[in-house]
This record gives C-alpha cells, sequence and structure tokens, in this order.
C-alpha cells in the first residue's frame, strides 16, 4: 500500500531532481479533499514527457524499477514499483504554450485532454502537492464500468465540491 509518508517522499525526490509532476487517481482526489480518505495500492502522476528521461533514472536511483507488462503500457502511461511494492503509475503529457497538455490515449492516435485549469494545488499530509482538478478527476471516472474505489472518490469529490458525477 502507498501511505502518506511514501507519497510525499517520492513528490520530494522528484522536485529536487527538477521533475515536475501532477498526482491523478485516487491521491489526487484524496489531495483535493485535503486527507486520505482510503488505502491505495498506487500513486498515479502526470509528468512532462520532455523530462521522462530524468524521471527515470531519478526513479531507478531510488530502487523503483520499469514493470514492462503493465497494460496498456506505452506511449499511454508506464508503471515502476520498487522492492518494497510501492507502485507508481506513471502518465506523460505533452504541453502546449497555453498550458494546457494532451496524453496518448491508446495507439491509434487518440489523446486525452487536459485544459490548462486541470493543473492545481492539493494537500497531502499538510503538505501542499500538485495535483489534477475535480474536473480533470471526473472527465477520467466516466465510460467505464465504476468499481468500489471509483464510487468512493466520486462521492467524496460531491462532498467536498457539490460537483456532478456520473456514479
Amino acid at each position: 500500500m502507498f501511505e502518506v509518508d511514501e507519497v510525499l517522499r517520492v513528490l520530494a525526490l522528484l522536485r529536487h531532481a527538477g521533475c515536475e509532476v501532477w498526482i491523478g487517481g485516487g491521491w489526487g482526489i484524496d489531495a483535493l479533499v485535503g486527507k486520505a480518505t482510503r488505502e491505495h495500492r498506487d500513486l498515479d502522476l502526470m509528468h512532462r514527457v520532455e523530462q521522462e528521461p530524468l524521471l527515470i533514472r531519478t526513479l531507478e536511483a531510488a530502487g523503483f524499477v520499469e514493470q514492462p507488462d503493465a497494460l496498456p503500457g506505452r506511449p499511454v502511461r508506464f508503471v515502476m514499483a520498487d522492492p518494497s511494492g510501492h507502485e507508481l503509475d506513471l502518465h506523460p503529457l505533452l504541453f502546449n504554450p497555453d498550458g494546457s497538455a494532451v496524453q496518448h490515449a491508446d495507439t491509434r492516435g487518440g489523446t486525452f485532454p487536459y485544459p490548462a485549469d486541470s493543473f492545481v494545488v492539493g494537500v497531502i499530509g499538510g503538505v501542499e502537492v500538485p495535483c489534477l482538478s475535480a474536473a480533470q478527476q471526473v472527465y477520467f471516472h466516466q465510460g467505464y464500468d465504476p468499481g468500489d474505489r471509483d464510487r468512493h472518490d466520486m462521492a467524496r469529490l460531491r462532498e467536498a465540491f457539490g460537483i456532478a458525477t456520473h456514479f
């Protein structure tokens, strides 16, 4: 499981190396609401594609190893894990001059858009952290059959922000 201290350690490690990342997924939602609301098996991080070589070197130096069998795999995302089982789900973003970004959605040229206002600040363990906005989180939670964690996460966003979600 990914605990608060480990999230903050990874973020500090990457920030110190000069890597710009934003938290998504369950930890991103917890950052938006300002507290951990459930257990997390991984940490989703969006990063600048041009910083990927530095990001990988930094994580490898900290003991993380790429997991080549993780699907859907590159170019959409890739996974790195450390010997303790901490798993990072890494999403490369290509930024536009206006601050918006795109991420590959598949190998056929599809993309996920990230409007410029998708990149915000939340709080984990009393520390301000970069994360994805509530609107972007809701956008990513559509078009599939939700699991219990998905329903839990969307309920937290509804409670905290009074926004509509798909489930």
